[in-house]
């Protein structure tokens, strides 16, 4: 049985949210972005009229504003954007338990056996009704035999609408697209591409395999497969996905870090992140890594191997505290980020006399009860002392 895999995306994500909470601004171009005076500066999203006047993601705010003058820019708020994915992914629920996410936004869901393939038009078509009945979202879904060309059939047209791409119509429809079309076909990997003088998916269907072996790796090979639409990957459950190899953070302080203090409520919150994640995918680290960008925009990284596996974030704080007190030139920071990577699954903690294993145990169960109170009342309810006595650096947001 050929399997009927969709793509469920929902149109300008964060944007889209805005406008249901602010009504009153639909029918102008609206952005998603940060605060230029906490040097966050950049669009992180838009509406579909932002985008018809030329703004685009990852631009500065002042050049968004240069490029649409009637554009509002409002400041994310990642809690609400969160609630919204998981209403959405509840209506996927009804439809499928093989629902895969793929980032805040995107789902796949494997529909084979649930419904004939004569009737994937009208599930899509089904399940974009239901998520607009439920949330008020519109999203583009994509329909296919498996995953990638899935992908590419929700990015085919937009938004709010639905595109089947079948065995018998993939070739008048897929190849003739440009090569950056295909998932994970990157911008460096395009640039080479386009050198060899391979610009369309058609051109790289065509391509020699061993060719691209040679040139790319793995990569290449994996982009020929997807380009002669082979891509034999399951939709997996949630509970199914394998561990991330590696969580991590970053950020841009409002303003300069000029002592060891500043550095110091920054890391409080990047750790913090790093280890709720952890812990909400049950993984402990055996590494970790810091990361700082100076003023001049120099930056440097080093990491440790810690004395034993954690999911704590004030473990992870005296890891990265004593990776950052070995630097001689303490500079003013600009930057700073916190990774966690050689994950494992967490095991049931044996029981330890160690004064400092046992300390640890405390801070991880005192961790996991902020984490319940953050999920119930959001991420600023609680919060250590530490990011009080700078109210600008503490209220830093980062996304969890």
């Amino acid at each position: 049985m050929e399997r009927m895999i969709l793509h469920s995306d929902i149109n300008a994500c964060y944007a889209s949210i805005e406008l249901l909470r602010h009504p009153e601004l639909r029918g102008r171009p609206v952005a998603v972005g940060g605060e230029q005076e906490l040097r966050h500066g950049i669009i992180l999203a838009k509406d579909q009229m932002a985008r018809a006047a030329g703004v685009r993601t990852g631009m500065t705010l002042w050049a968004a504003r240069q490029q649409c003058p009637e554009l509002t820019i409002l400041p994310p708020d990642f809690d609400l954007y969160y609630d919204y994915s998981r209403r959405v992914r509840q209506v996927y629920a009804d439809f499928t338990d093989r629902c895969e996410p793929f980032g805040m936004d995107e789902c796949w869901l494997d529909m084979t056996g649930c419904v004939g393939h004569e009737d994937a038009l009208q599930t899509a078509q089904a399940v974009r009704q239901r998520v607009l009945d439920a949330t008020g979202l519109t999203v583009s879904v994509g329909v296919s035999w498996c995953k990638v060309i899935a992908k590419l059939g929700s990015d085919y047209r937009k938004p709010n609408a639905v595109t089947v791409i079948d065995r018998a119509r993939f070739a008048d429809m897929v190849w003739p697209l440009p090569v950056g079309s295909l998932l994970f076909a990157g911008r460096s990997s395009v640039r080479q591409l386009e050198r060899l003088g391979i610009r369309t998916v058609g051109a790289l269907a065509a391509a020699d395999a061993d060719m691209l072996r040679q040139r790319f790796g793995k990569s290449g090979v994996q982009l020929h497969a997807y380009a002669n639409g082979y891509d034999p990957a399951p939709v997996h459950r949630v509970e199914d996905l394998p561990p991330p190899k590696s969580i991590g953070n970053s950020t841009t302080a409002p303003r300069d870090l000029i002592c060891d203090r500043d550095v110091r409520i920054v890391l409080r919150k990047l750790c913090d992140c790093v280890a709720r994640r952890l812990r909400h995918h049950d993984c402990r680290c055996q590494v970790v890594q810091l990361w700082l960008r100076g003023a001049d925009f120099q930056s440097w990284d080093r990491q440790m191997v810690l004395p034993y596996p954690t999911q704590s974030g004030e473990e992870l704080l005296k890891a990265v505290w004593t990776l950052y007190q070995r630097e001689p030139d303490k500079r003013p920071f600009r930057s700073l980020g916190v990774r966690a990577s050689e994950l494992q699954i967490a095991q049931p903690d044996q029981i330890s006399f160690f004064p400092e294993t046992r300390q640890t145990e405390r801070w991880e169960r005192l961790e996991r009860t902020m984490d319940r109170i953050q999920t119930r009342y959001g991420t600023g309810s609680i919060c250590h002392a530490l990011e009080l006595q700078d109210t600008q650096l503490g209220s830093v947001q980062l996304i969890q």
